[in-house]
């Protein structure tokens, strides 16, 4: 059975570039009727926090992203949290020192350092020369009674080893090129090496599908999986996600973690579906699908081996396709929290008039790409609005003045201002100016909206209400009949 892992560090917030690791793991699982599992890579001590942990499992399941085995859920192969897991890497380490394929180093960090400088200096590879790997045994004793701290060094074969990666294909790296490296440190922590090939060699996993930045890796990673008797997994190297500037991508970007874009209020589906955009499309080329659509399609050699670009504007567009099309009822529940902050709506959810409310979000809805933004469509409601003073110009002049006050004399005639009252208005109002068009709307929209731009008219003006529309009329009429 396929059986892939999302394995992250618990160091800060789940970053979009990651998550994408993640999501394309999860798809390849479903794909192949296989497992995905959830393990955490804990061990960097100083910077883990469990918060960060429970806070990206959160937000994966926001995502909609679940997973057979995991922290949370337990399996056949835990623990799966590497700080949990201590006692079977030293086992190993150990097993690995008696069957001389490691040994101690003793090198101190300043001498590695040291020796690294010397070699970019004089234009060698700034590997690690492997001096302590042939210590006579004098000199291992010697050591050893000094008290000494040291790491355990793996014994790397001067070969060329060669592997088929499933989206890069054959890859092949000159192994004398890259020196004995750590699989313990010298404070008991396994490295990133050791306790990847570990964990995947005990849980069994049969795809490795992460980032181009761990292709350097994966030999190293293949090399372990060969001394623990293990045959390596498959391997499938994504491309990276850039920004528009073909940099790694970053908040400069507009790129967030999951946690932002939550709190921003983008609906998770439209997050999914713009991330599974990112260095791969469906065969029909569509860019709205969900997850269930593509399921039976999807294949992994298809993804691109070049970097994808981040485009904020490209998610936001996709977002705002879902959010026109979301149950009315789910995005009004959304919209109360940021009504709430922003002191629009009662704290008393029991208080609030949801019928109007619903009808506040359906006018705005096509306006916005996140329930955050919300706040700003919706102020014009809630509060008196603002004219610059170049609206304040152009609603002084002739025509202007004609459309508002040809407008006002006929909201006069009512008690109330449906959606179909006030088109049969602006009907009235056109046959009176003789005006069409944007010229007609515009001074109407300045008025009671303060903006050149928003909702449907009919609609905002029906949420205002006859009275509160007379009064911003008649602020801008300067002769009034």
């Amino acid at each position: 059975m396929v059986r892939v892992r999302f394995a992250p560090s618990p160091t800060g917030l789940l970053h979009i570039g990651n998550a994408r690791m993640a999501v394309f793991n999860w798809l390849f699982a479903r794909r192949h009727k296989g497992a995905f599992i959830l393990r955490i890579e804990d061990t960097d001590v100083a910077r883990s926090e469990r918060k960060h942990m429970e806070q990206l499992m959160a937000d994966l399941h926001w995502l909609g992203l679940t997973w057979q085995e995991g922290p949370d859920v337990g399996g056949p192969y835990g623990p799966y949290i590497q700080s949990e897991r201590l006692h079977i890497y030293h086992d190993i380490c150990r097993k690995f020192l008696h069957d001389g394929l490691a040994y101690r180093c003793y090198c101190t960090p300043e001498e590695l350092e040291e020796r690294r400088q010397v070699a970019k200096r004089t234009g060698k590879p700034p590997r690690y020369d492997n001096r302590c790997r042939n210590l006579t045994d004098e000199q291992n004793k010697a050591f050893e009674t000094s008290g000494l701290n040291f790491t355990v060094r793996f014994k790397v074969p001067e070969e060329f080893l060669v592997f088929d990666d499933l989206i890069r294909g054959a890859c092949q790296f000159d192994m004398s090129l890259v020196g004995d490296f750590v699989i313990m440190r010298s404070d008991g922590t396994p490295s990133f090496h050791f306790a990847v090939a570990v964990d995947d060699t005990l849980m069994q996993i049969t795809h490795v599908i992460r980032g181009e930045d761990h292709l350097s890796n994966t030999p190293c990673h293949i090399l372990l999986f060969h001394a623990l008797n293990r045959k390596p997994p498959q391997f499938a190297h994504l491309s990276l996600t850039m920004g528009a500037d073909r940099t790694l991508l970053s908040k400069r970007h507009g790129a967030f973690s999951l946690s932002e874009y939550r709190k921003l209020g983008y609906l998770p589906e439209a997050l999914l579906n713009y991330m599974m955009l990112l260095g791969w499309a469906p065969k029909d080329k569509k860019e709205r699908f969900k997850a269930d659509d593509v399921i039976e399609t999807f294949e992994i050699s298809t993804m691109s081996k070049s970097s994808s670009v981040f485009d904020q504007q490209k998610l936001d567009w996709l977002s705002g396709q879902y959010l026109r099309e979301a149950e009315l009822e789910r995005l009004t529940n959304l919209a109360i929290p940021y009504l709430q902050a922003a002191g629009f709506v009662s704290q008393d959810e029991n208080t609030i008039d949801r019928a109007k409310l619903r009808l506040t979000v359906d006018t705005v809805r096509n306006n916005i790409s996140c329930m955050s933004q919300i706040v700003q469509e919706v102020n014009i409601f809630f509060n008196d609005i603002v004219i610059s003073e170049n609206h304040i110009e152009f609603l002084s002049s002739e025509t202007a003045q004609s459309i508002l006050l040809s407008f006002y004399n006929e909201i006069c005639k009512t008690n109330t201002l449906s959606p179909e009252i006030f088109k049969d208005t602006l009907k009235t109002v056109q046959k009176e100016t003789k005006v069409t068009g944007k010229g007609l709307y515009l001074p109407i929209r300045v008025a009671l909206t303060g903006r050149e731009h928003g909702p449907e008219l009919y609609g905002v003006a029906h949420i205002l209400g006859i009275d509160t529309c007379k009064k911003r009329i008649e602020r801008f009429l300067l002769v009034k009949k």
